[in-house]
């Protein structure tokens, strides 16, 4: 004799219910956008906030982080390329390495940050090679030279 089964009414959570919620949840504006560079052996991470002001590096000023015009005219470069120059204010986190490749990272760092803002901006500044990061670093020393990576010790004439 075949068994009867009993048929139990499970109800299911209401799609209704769960749209409301979601409704409800609003969508946070985004505070800063966020972008990490990288060079030789310096990392940077960058907070850009949109809202006039200066950039502040490892809480000083820029200007007085990386002095000179030369230097001013690297780390300005995304900005001067997607004409936001003067918009934007931020905070950098710098670590590792010299002033050269720190700047280069701040300046990597910045593209990055610019692209998280504006996706549109990511083929002017990949022309410029704004976001490609620079591999290039220091070779190491070998053994049996004189010194340096490639540096050979002079060889005796007779």
């Amino acid at each position: 004799m075949p068994r009867e089964k009993k048929e139990e009414k499970v109800e299911k959570p209401k799609k209704e219910a769960s749209k409301k919620l979601s409704n409800k949840v609003e969508k946070k504006t985004q505070e800063y956008f966020y972008g990490a560079g990288g060079r030789k052996e310096s990392l940077a991470r960058v907070r850009l906030f949109l809202k006039k002001g200066d950039l502040l590096i490892n809480e000083k000023p820029v200007d007085e982080y990386f002095p000179g015009p030369t230097a001013k005219k690297v780390y300005e470069e995304p900005f001067r390329v997607v004409n936001r120059m003067d918009q934007f204010s931020g905070t950098i986190k710098v670590q590792g390495g010299g002033k050269q490749g720190q700047l280069g990272a701040v300046s990597h760092g910045i593209s990055k940050a610019l692209v998280a803002y504006d996706e549109t901006f990511r083929p002017i500044l990949s022309r410029r090679k704004l976001l490609t990061r620079d591999s290039r670093v220091k070779e190491r020393r070998k053994y049996g030279h004189a010194g340096k990576a490639r540096k050979m010790k002079q060889s005796p004439k007779r």
